[in-house]
């Protein structure tokens, strides 16, 4: 038999406060980006999930599937825009995005959870998530019809707390529905922190595939350990958060209005990178506090 090293006892004893002080807490997980497409690193992902629901600590996952769509799409002739961050969704799109989320990405998480001994249940979003349909938006000097993007104005939750109360892991798709029933896509980010928001949840933790925040996006060394609202809106005002950072950060501010404690964005390539922040006291990644 193995026998357990001094190093490996000195990090359960370095966890030990953090779980007894996030024990019955829950923690809202968003999983996206090239991060999802490596599968030890998904596994290693999904064994630390099912590592929190063990010390009694509630994760709630909304994943992504950005890049899978995008393949499925260019298989079929239609091409990928982003503006501002968000997908450009036509009706042909919408029915691709739906297919890919609710019968591919989420039955494959949750899956992977039951197989690591976890317990899981899948969740379309369209159950949880009541949308409307976006504005058109600025690019340049354009506005585009986003098509069948929408916003998110109304959280129904009572399915993802029986999941919870159950002792079970609520994997979310990213979708919405309107009034009328009608599908609308809606950016992973703003679903999860919409979703932190309405669970008031401890933590909100991106895993994506940069390490955090940086003030250089191409030089890791610059990675902003804690940040706040304030300075974000001046990172913001200097071109430093654009693009797809700014669903991430305008969902992050959303969350912490509605009560989320602290949001993380952390490098979900880094083996067992949601451990180390959750359980360490150096932590990985950017923190952003009120």
């Amino acid at each position: 038999m193995t026998q357990p090293t001094l190093k490996s006892m000195e990090s359960l004893v370095e966890a030990l406060p953090y779980i007894q002080k996030y024990r019955g807490q829950t923690f809202v997980i968003k999983y996206g980006g090239s991060a999802m497409e490596d599968e030890a690193v998904v596994a290693g992902m999904l064994q630390d999930v099912v590592f929190l629901e063990a010390v009694g600590i509630n994760p709630v996952l909304i994943h992504g599937g950005g890049k899978a769509i995008t393949q499925r799409m260019s298989a079929a002739g239609l091409p990928a825009r982003f503006v501002n961050g968000l997908r450009v969704t036509s009706a042909e799109a919408i029915h691709i995005v739906e297919e890919v989320l609710d019968t591919v990405v989420n039955p494959s998480i949750v899956k992977h959870l039951n197989a690591s001994k976890g317990r899981a249940v899948g969740i379309p979003g369209k159950r949880v998530l009541i949308g409307r349909k976006l504005v058109p938006q600025a690019d340049g000097a354009e506005l585009v019809d986003m098509g069948f993007v929408g916003e998110v104005v109304e959280v129904r939750l009572d399915e993802v707390e029986r999941a919870i109360a159950a002792e079970a892991v609520p994997v979310i798709s990213p979708l919405a529905q309107d009034e009328s029933g009608v599908s609308l896509n809606i950016n992973a980010d703003i679903a999860a922190g919409t979703v932190a928001g309405g669970l008031r949840a401890a933590k909100m933790i991106y895993l994506s595939d940069v390490p955090g925040l940086m003030r250089d996006h191409r030089d890791p060394s610059t990675l902003i350990p804690s940040v706040n609202r304030a300075q974000i809106q001046q990172l913001v005002a200097e071109g430093i958060i654009a693009g797809g950072m700014l669903p991430k950060v305008n969902s992050a501010l959303n969350a912490l209005e509605r009560g989320v404690r602290k949001v993380h964005f952390i490098d979900g390539r880094i083996p067992h990178a949601l451990l180390q922040e959750v359980f360490t006291d150096e932590g990985i990644g950017t923190e952003v506090v009120r």
